[in-house]
This record gives structure tokens, sequence and C-alpha cells, in this order.
């Protein structure tokens, strides 16, 4: 009896062993030569040691057509299952390029959203790699039924649990909807692309040539389009990249982020922040150096770094609390909103508000960019989002005025009115209608034409302006300001207020959902 079993155990090991060799050993070479690990490599670095445990290893197409019923494709192209990352659960599936290149069948589809069902029971999060030659051809509508499934457990999981997209090699038509509909995708350096229709499609149709790296490569969505969030030197990076953004997360959206011992003094000053706000309101300063003064040990993690720079968002820690910092960067286009920062922040303020992770606002904004690419662009509309997220968000909402703070632009970040619940400012506040300039020219229009000297008139116009209003006691006089407060107490001063206001519960109204303007 026992030389039963053990053939059996004999006979797993071997199936076993022959579908862990993926597409073969040339395939497997020649992945390797292009810079890229195997879909198992990468699993293997993303989760802790010894972790990783997969399902569905012995999943089989079912596939009839063009000779399909001959054609073996190892675990259906696609690893799935889950581990520990950081010592938390996770769900995962890669795409395994080795295997028929990866192809989406239904098989492949199914044992994805097996994985997406069952992190959503858990509530645990999903990082999807992908490395895929698109819908696999020959299964027809079941590939179109499968990716269809993905983007409607995409949807659902929204909100619900967070979810990660790599793209570590091709993606592309159908493909590449399920990593736009998750959280944040991660793409790597002249390895991997995004396009909906490919090079080939492109010089067809409008006659454009152009590579595969110009139409979609990693830089391109990064730096243009805005569609990743993160460009990576190579699959490791990624990797520890995709590590570093899940230290900041809760498993879902009923928990509370991870607290973390970084080891900083909550009552650390920063005497640096004293000077950092030039003599001059139109000279320019790096706001990173302020979010560095102020967070844990000046660690920062920055999603869309290069997209849209003249805003900043990133997570960092408050006293070991994870928070998601949105700042104007007064030293890209003097910090102005413009249609690409209203997308770029509106969509991080929900995510975080989603995740239960508290918004630190940082404002320094002459304005909103004027100019027809702008209007024609639909400012308006994409302006109003920032307005719609902040008085949407419940989260523990805070906001500190460093210099600027003019008209439309001062409500939309995080004023007040829009249920900030503490607002400080620095002594070098300006907040006002309009800048001054403007401010005088339309208040003192006939005084100033009427004048012997309508130049000195209007500078006289001008500093009477600033007296009166470009400081922050004004506000603080009405209320919309709590406290005016010396730069270097900063980092204390936000740290109370995110520990009073840790408890925070806020509520809307009972509604299926907002219509938002996209």
């Amino acid at each position: 009896m026992m030389g039963m079993i053990e053939a059996k155990i004999a006979d797993l090991k071997q199936r076993e062993e022959k579908l862990l060799q993926m597409g073969g050993e040339q395939a497997v070479k020649k992945q390797q030569a292009q810079g890229k690990l195997t879909a198992r490599q990468r699993l293997d670095y993303l989760f802790d040691p010894k972790t990783f445990r997969e399902l569905d290893l012995f999943v089989r197409h079912r596939a009839v057509n063009f000779e399909m019923d001959t054609v073996d494709i190892p675990a259906d192209g696609v690893v799935t299952g889950h581990g520990m990352i950081n010592g938390r659960p996770v769900f995962a599936f890669a795409q395994d390029f080795t295997a028929r290149g990866g192809s989406l069948g239904e098989m492949h589809a199914k044992k994805i959203c097996k994985i997406m069902d069952l992190a959503m029971k858990a509530g645990v999060p999903v990082v999807g790699l992908n490395d895929s030659g698109g819908a696999r051809i020959q299964e027809g509508i079941d590939s179109l039924s499968g990716f269809g499934e993905i983007f409607f457990r995409n949807s659902a999981a929204s909100g619900v649990i967070p979810q990660i997209s790599a793209i570590m090699g091709p993606t592309a038509g159908g493909a590449v909807y399920s990593p736009a509909m998750t959280d944040f995708i991660f793409m790597v350096k002249n390895t991997s692309y995004m396009f909906i229709t490919g090079p080939g499609v492109s010089k067809t149709v409008t006659g454009e040539d152009v590579t595969f790296e110009e139409l979609g490569g990693a830089m391109v969505h990064n730096e243009k389009s805005g569609v990743a969030h993160f460009a990576c030197e190579n699959d490791e990076d990624a990797l520890d990249q995709i590590k570093c953004l899940l230290s900041y997360l809760p498993a879902n959206n009923m928990e509370d982020p991870p607290l973390e011992d970084t080891g900083d003094p909550r009552d650390r000053k920063n005497p640096e922040l004293d000077t950092v706000i030039p003599e001059s309101s139109k000279q320019a300063y790096d706001m990173k150096t302020v979010i560095a003064s102020i967070v844990d040990n000046g660690d920062f993690f920055e999603p869309h770094q290069y997209f849209a720079r003249n805003m900043i968002v990133c997570f960092a820690r408050l006293n070991g609390r994870s928070v998601g910092i949105i700042a104007n960067q007064p030293s890209v286009m003097a910090g102005n909103l413009d249609i690409d920062t209203a997308d770029k922040a509106s969509r991080f303020i929900r995510f975080c508000d989603a995740f239960n992770i508290p918004l630190v606002t940082i404002s320094d904004v002459p304005g909103y960019l004027p100019g027809t690419d702008q209007e024609w662009g639909g400012i308006i509309r994409h302006g109003a989002k920032l307005l719609w997220v902040y008085s949407e968000a419940t989260v523990p909402k805070l906001l500190l005025i460093t210099r600027k703070a003019y008209g439309g632009a001062y409500l939309a970040m995080s004023s007040k009115h829009l249920g900030t619940d503490m607002v400080f400012a620095w002594p070098s506040a300006e907040i006002a209608v309009m800048g001054a300039e403007g401010a005088a020219d339309v208040i003192h229009a006939r005084e100033i034409k009427a004048a012997d000297d309508p130049k000195a008139k209007r500078q006289e116009k001008i500093a009477q302006y600033k007296e009166l209003f470009f400081n922050p006691y004004r506000a603080a006089e009405r209320g919309y300001v709590d406290a005016v407060i010396v730069p270097h107490e900063t980092r204390s001063r936000l740290i109370d207020a995110l520990e009073i206001l840790c408890t925070k519960r806020e509520s809307r109204p009972m509604k299926k959902h907002g219509n938002i303007p996209l």
C-alpha cells in the first residue's frame, strides 16, 4: 500500500516539475536576455522568503480551435497565489511571457479572477505583474470575456482593497485597461510599454512612424500621459518600490494604515524652515525641502514625480502615522494649478480618503494657469475635481499655508471652507482674492488713471493692498486660519493636530454616489 502512495507522490512531483519549467529553457533564456526576470522569479523576489503559496498550478486551457488541443501552456501562462510582504498578507498574479507569450485566455482569466475574489473576501491587497502579448486570439470571445470579468472585479474592488499593477513587459489592447483601473501603476524603463493600438496600426491609420518606446514606454506614461505613477530602473527596482508603497497602506478600507516607530521625535524643531521663504514673493523655492524637514526622517514616497511637477503628491509619516501630502511646487510653473495637476491631486486624494489615510496639504499657489490651452482643455471641469474631492473626503484634513493662497486656487487647496479640520499658516502667508497688482488695477483703476503720476500711484495702491491683505491675519480674524505658527514648530503642530483628529468620524448624506465632474 505504501508503494502506491509513494508512486502517487512521485507522480505529483513529476507533474509539478514539468509545469515549473514554464515555457522551457529556451524561452526562459530569451526572457532573461532581455533583462527581465521570469514570472516565478518576480514573485519570489516580491514576497517574503518561503511565504508564497501557489494556487491553480494545474489549470489548463480548454481551447480546441486552430489545433490548440495539442498545445500545452504551463499554468495557462499566469502564476497566481498568496504570501506575505513585509510580514503582511497579499494576493498576487504574475503573467508568464515564456508560456505562449503570457496571452490571456478563458482559464488564465479565471485564475486571476479567483485570487481577486479571495482577496476581497480576505480584505487584503492584490498585486498584478503584467507581461503579456494580450488576448489569446485562438480563444476568440472567451478571451474577451476573460478581460471583462477582470475589469468588473477591478471596479468592485476599487476603494475596498489596494490594487497595484506592475507593467513588466508588453501590455497592449484590452490588457491595458485592467492596470488603468487599479490604484497605482509601476512601469519598468526600456522593457515595458502600454498602448491601445501599436506602432503598426498607428503607421497605417495616422501615418505616424513611432517606436514601441516612443508610443507607450515607461517615461512616456510617467511624463506625458500620467497613466503610470512610477518609472523603475529594472524588475527588482519595481518590486522594491511596490513593497515600499504597501508599507504605507492598510490591508483594506476598514483598517487604519500601519503605525511604525520611525524613531524621529515628535517635537523635533526645524529651524531651517524659518528662512526657507525667499524675500521676494516672485522667487521660487523647492517645496520638497519643506516636506523633508517636516516628515519623519525626511522620508517620503512620491507617485507621479515626473508628471504635472507643479504639484507634489506623496506618502510620508508623521510620528509613525501614514499621511498623504499634497503640495504646490513653487519651483515649477510657480506652483500654478492646471488640468494635469488637478487630475493628479484629485485621484491621490480620493485614494487616501478611501483607505483612511489623513491628508496634509501644503499651499503656496498663485492661481490657475491662464490661456486658451487650459480653457479649451476644460480647466473648469478638471479644476472642479479638486474642490469636489477635498469636500468629499472625510479623513482628517490639515492645511499649511506657507506663502501664496490666492482666489479660487486658495479655495481649491483644502481651504477651511471645504471641510478642512485645521488650518495653519506661517507669518509669510498671503491669503487674498488675487495678486496685489491685479487687485490694485481693478479697485483703483480710475484713481490711478487720473493721477499726475499713474505709475507711482499704482505702486502706492499695490503697497497699500499688500499691507492690508498680504498676511494671514484677516483669515485668522474670521477663523478660516486656526493658528498662525512659527515655521520651525510646523512638525509638532501637525503631529499634535493629527493625534487629536485620529478618532475623527464624519459622514455624508446617503446616496448611491455623486456625479464627479470627470
